[in-house]
Formats: structure tokens, sequence, C-alpha cells
């Protein structure tokens, strides 16, 4: 399905959407012991739930707004889109660092944490030397 060459149908939105939660039931379902790691799992769990969530409210999978969506998945859903917009996809070409931050800062406040875009426009070299060492080619 997400090697689709074009849009999704609807219906294939729908199935694609459950990943979210998906991938935050299979984590919650692992057998750890309290320490440490199982942090780590916690943190994992709030990243696979909270990742397609957006800033006003207007994501999924719980329509979560502001300080409400967990920090690690504010912060994985910035890295997620800057990932996705550079990377060559089957359905779209590689955007730009620059297309992709413009994209970001256009979004701030909006889909983005505003603390979570300044860290990011902080960092902006590191994104930049990381997505052309392991990009596509």
């Amino acid at each position: 399905m997400l090697k689709s060459d074009g849009p999704l149908a609807d219906e294939e939105w729908i199935i694609m959407k459950t990943h979210t939660l998906i991938g935050e039931s299979v984590l919650g379902a692992l057998d750890v012991e309290r320490d440490l790691e199982s942090d780590m799992v916690a943190k994992a769990i709030r990243i696979a739930g909270g990742h397609h969530e957006k800033w006003d409210g207007s994501g999924y999978p719980r329509g979560l707004q502001g300080a409400a969506i967990p920090l690690e998945a504010r912060i994985m859903a910035l890295a997620d889109i800057y990932d996705a917009l550079v990377s060559k996809r089957v359905y779209k070409k590689s955007w730009t660092h620059d297309e992709a931050v413009n994209e970001i800062l256009s979004k701030k406040g909006s889909h983005f944490d505003p603390e979570v875009v300044d860290a990011f426009m902080s960092e902006l070299d590191s994104f930049k030397a990381i997505s052309e060492q392991y990009q596509d080619r």
C-alpha cells in the first residue's frame, strides 16, 4: 500500500493511520524489567502513539493538542517530516534541505511545537549533514 506511486485511497489512508496504535500496542506488550530499559520502552511507546499528533490538535490518532502531546512525540514528528521531505519516495522526488526547512518553518505553531522548531533551527547543520550522509543513492 505505501509503495503506491500515487495518493492513497480513503480506505488505504484509514488503514495507514493505524500504524501509530499498532506500534504503541506492540511496544506496550513487551515484557521488560522495570529499570532504565523500561523507561526507554515507555518513551518509545509515547513516540509510536503520538508522532502524528499536531500542535494545533488536528493530528491523529487521538487529536492531542499542545503540551498534551508527549515531548518525545513532538520531537519525532519534526524529525519524521524532515526525513520524509528530504528522502526520495516512489511517489515523490526528494526535497532540498532548504525546502524542507521552509516547510517546517511554515508549520511552526500549527503542525509543530514552536520550541521544537526553534531547537531544530539551532541544529540545521547537523540535520543537513545526517541527511546527506544517509541519502538514497
